[in-house]
């Protein structure tokens, strides 16, 4: 069976910047993140021996999420300047290894990760979503596996594979209920807020026994803890809301995901003039001589 990779970008770049020190080049431009992002995606290479990989990235707000609620997303602080400024070298550093950057304004890399897996997942092609985002463990089937990357608190963890068994013994609910189990805990990194007072032991136990949100409401004059019997008849607009914004949506156009050779020389120089000089080296025994 074929594997191809589907990267969540700016999660994996987040990582990237986060996991190693402020390196940076000679005339003080950051260089930090590019050293993690290369490193990240030879381990994959090395660790997952991949036919083909894709890197999607975020382009602007998403414009459905957006219509739905207009503070989403809006408690997340401003992405550090020396991480933005990599941004580019890490689409080149990635289109020059050969491998697609895919990326549509106002559409989140979430919806189009989704597109993509549905589209391609198939008895002759295993995908692999690469991301550590809750909202994607809800793609997890058969021939759709998520891949955690090391927690950077955290790293001896190590990279977890996320099989259908292994979202039920992360989250407590299969991978089709994850969208009514975020939306009844909430989703603090994306300004969603969850029922009050509704943890994840809670809402797994709930999912469980009644199904659904539908199934939660239809059954809240007699659920447990007492507590929530008044309160959850007034959610039912909170968690249909909630419900449209984890919910992915699977209908965006991709492109065509192939992946071509590396061009080496061309890379090997990108990462010289990074002053990257072991980076450079390795790219030269890893791929050979490539492309120019």
């Amino acid at each position: 069976m074929a594997k191809i990779l589907l990267l969540d970008g700016f999660n994996l770049a987040f990582r990237s910047y986060y996991a190693l020190p402020d390196l940076t080049r000679s005339d003080g431009f950051p260089t930090g993140a590019l050293h993690g992002w290369v490193k990240t995606l030879w381990k994959l290479e090395d660790m997952e021996r991949p036919d083909r990989i894709a890197v999607f990235f975020d382009e602007g707000g998403s414009d459905r999420h957006l219509e739905v609620l207009a503070d989403y997303k809006a408690n997340r602080t401003e992405m550090p300047e020396a991480l933005s400024q990599q941004l580019e070298s890490l689409r080149e550093v990635t289109r020059l290894m050969g491998y697609p950057v895919v990326s549509q304004r106002g559409v989140e890399a979430d919806d189009l990760i989704a597109s993509a897996a549905r589209k391609l997942a198939s008895d002759e092609e295993r995908v692999v979503v690469v991301s550590a985002d809750k909202d994607l463990a809800q793609l997890v089937c058969e021939h759709i596996w998520q891949l955690l990357p090391a927690p950077t608190a955290n790293p001896r963890l190590g990279w977890r594979r996320l099989d259908r068994d292994g979202v039920v013994a992360k989250f407590g609910v299969p991978p089709e209920k994850i969208p009514d189990y975020l939306a009844l805990v909430g989703d603090s990194s994306d300004n969603i807020p969850g029922v009050a007072g509704v943890g994840p032991k809670t809402a797994a136990r709930w999912i469980t026994e009644y199904g659904d949100i539908a199934g939660i409401l239809a059954a809240a004059s007699a659920i447990k803890p007492p507590r929530f019997q008044a309160l959850l008849p007034d959610c039912g607009e909170l968690l249909d809301r909630n419900l449209k914004l984890v919910r992915l949506e699977d209908t965006f156009d991709v492109p065509d995901l192939a992946v071509k050779a590396p061009s080496t020389h061309a890379l090997s120089d990108f990462l010289s003039s990074m002053e990257m000089k072991s980076a450079a080296s390795q790219t030269m025994d890893r791929y050979g001589l490539g492309l120019r």
